[in-house]
This record gives C-alpha cells, sequence and structure tokens, in this order.
C-alpha cells in the first residue's frame, strides 16, 4: 500500500477587496448629489403658480369653516356662551366663575375675591385680564351689556365708601370701564350696584357672604336700546318714590329720612347738565345715567 503525501495549497488574502465597496459607496454619494441638484432647479414661475393656488385654496377653506365677525351684528347667545366658556375655562374650573345662557341673555357671575381688594373697587391685575379677554369676545358684536356689583350684608363706612350700594356700584362702574377700555362700545354698557339686596345665599355664613360678592354681567341677546322720554320718566318716579321711602341705619340707630332741600339749596346746587346721578330703584339697586331728560 503506497501512502501519498497531502500536498497543502496555499492561499493568497486580497487586503485590498475594501477598495471595491469604497468604489460603491463614492459611486452612490455622486448619483445622490446630481438627484438632488436636479431637484433644486426648479422654473421659478410654475413654483410660485402652484403656491399661489394652495395659499387661495386654504384662505377660502378657511373662510368657510370660520365666517368672519362683521363690525355691528349681533351675535347668536349660543356662539357667546361657548366663546366666553372657552376663553374663561381655567377660571371655570377653579369656581370662581360661572357662565350660563337662556333664550334672553347670557350670564357671567364672577366672585368679587378674583376682582377686588375687600373694601376695594381698583380693580386687581387678574381683573384686568380677564376682561381683556371677555372685551375680545363682545367688541366685535352690538348685544347689549349690564354689568351689576353685589355685596354681602356686612356695613362698609370708609372714607371712600359710605355704604354697600355706593361699593357695588363703584364695582360695577370699574367693570364697564375696563370693558370700554378693551373695545366695547360705551354705549352698549350700564353698570348697576344692588349692595347687599340680591343675595344668592344666606349672609348668616362666611361661605354666603363670599358667594354674595360677586359681579355679574349680562349680555342679550338684543341691541341696547336708547332710553325715551316716557321711560326715563317712568324711571325717575321710581327713584323718586323710594328715595322718599325711609332707609334703615345701622344696627341700633334710627331709620335716616331723606332730608328735603329748602328752595334756596336748589338754586344753590344746581346739578350741571351733563352730571351723572344715581337713581335708586325700587328692587334695592342704584342706577347710573346722564340722560336725565331722554336724550338718545
Amino acid at each position: 500500500m503506497v501512502l501519498r503525501r497531502r500536498v497543502s495549497i496555499e492561499t493568497k488574502t486580497n487586503h485590498e477587496r475594501w477598495l471595491v465597496s469604497y468604489s460603491d459607496f463614492i459611486t452612490l454619494l455622486f448619483a445622490f448629489f446630481v438627484v438632488m441638484y436636479s431637484v433644486s432647479q426648479v422654473n421659478e414661475e410654475k413654483y410660485r403658480v402652484l403656491s399661489e393656488t394652495f395659499q387661495s385654496a386654504f384662505s377660502q377653506q378657511a373662510n368657510q369653516a370660520e365666517p368672519a365677525k362683521e363690525a355691528g351684528e349681533i351675535a347668536s347667545l349660543q356662539q357667546l356662551e361657548t366663546e366666553l366658556t372657552a376663553v374663561l375655562q381655567g377660571l371655570i374650573e377653579q369656581g370662581s366663575i360661572s357662565v350660563w345662557g337662556n333664550e334672553d341673555w347670557v350670564e357671567i357671575e364672577i366672585n368679587s375675591n378674583v376682582l377686588f381688594d375687600s373694601a376695594s373697587a381698583d380693580p386687581s391685575s387678574q381683573a384686568q385680564q380677564v376682561f381683556s379677554e371677555v372685551a375680545d369676545v363682545l367688541a366685535p358684536f352690538e348685544n347689549a351689556v349690564a354689568v351689576s356689583g353685589h355685596t354681602d350684608n356686612i356695613p362698609i363706612r370708609n372714607s371712600r365708601f359710605a355704604s354697600n350700594w355706593e361699593l357695588s356700584s363703584a364695582r360695577a362702574v370699574a367693570v364697564v370701564k375696563l370693558l370700554a377700555y378693551g373695545g366695547v362700545g360705551p354705549a352698549r354698557l350700564s353698570a348697576i350696584g344692588y349692595g347687599e339686596y340680591q343675595a344668592l345665599a344666606d349672609n348668616s355664613t362666611e361661605q354666603g357672604r363670599a358667594e354674595n360678592r360677586r359681579v355679574v354681567l349680562r349680555v342679550a341677546k338684543d341691541k341696547a336700546a336708547v332710553p325715551r322720554e316716557g321711560a326715563v320718566e317712568l324711571m325717575a318716579q321710581a327713584g323718586q318714590q323710594a328715595l322718599e321711602e325711609p332707609v334703615p341705619g345701622e344696627q341700633g340707630s334710627p331709620a335716616i329720612q331723606p332730608s328735603v332741600p329748602q328752595q334756596d339749596d336748589i338754586q344753590e346746587n344746581v346739578v350741571p347738565e351733563e352730571a351723572i346721578e344715581p337713581i335708586k330703584l325700587p328692587n334695592g339697586g342704584l342706577l347710573f345715567t346722564s340722560d336725565a331728560k331722554g336724550r338718545g
């Protein structure tokens, strides 16, 4: 038996195979830049026409989705309630503001603690922000807006306010000024102070008194009506009748009777034609108006 010796075959290793992959990579990279360069060469005129077409299409779609607000129109109460709820959502969730509506108006009720310091009618920075947002919603429209101030029954007597009537009235006027400053037409606005005489809760508890300290905005479904002579006369008669009734004083003191001015006093204290005088209403409120003769 003959044994054959296995001869080993020497294998030569190619150490330059990476050049193949590198050349492929360079080729692909070159092709990529060629494509990018060709894409960048766009006809400017065609691009401009295409861009204007897209802008026009999107603009028409946006106008159809949200009709423009025309100045001077009457907004629907549902629309106002929806928009006011959206802008005041944070304070609504905190329980400081409530927004609701019916077929005649949308009502915004705000706790006075959010708007004013105790025994003050100077709006806080938060009040300015709140009524700036409310004014943005109300300004484009012509719906009448009535603002009323309310307090608890704790008597107040300081250097600025002699009664809760005056405090509540001053707060209502302060809110009206903020709305007017925010762009709401002054002819649409009115302010009235009810003092403690339109209570929502029991004033014998701290929680009840806190609920009663509030400012209420009512946005009507119609424009503000210009007072006519007959309406002004009725308001004046109601105010005179209310003023002739005795006003209760503080606890333990007699009722305060309104003083009757003498003829000389009337001549010496003539109210200027444009002065704003409060009219006390039978339901416990003070109406501020400069239209004492029925002027529009």
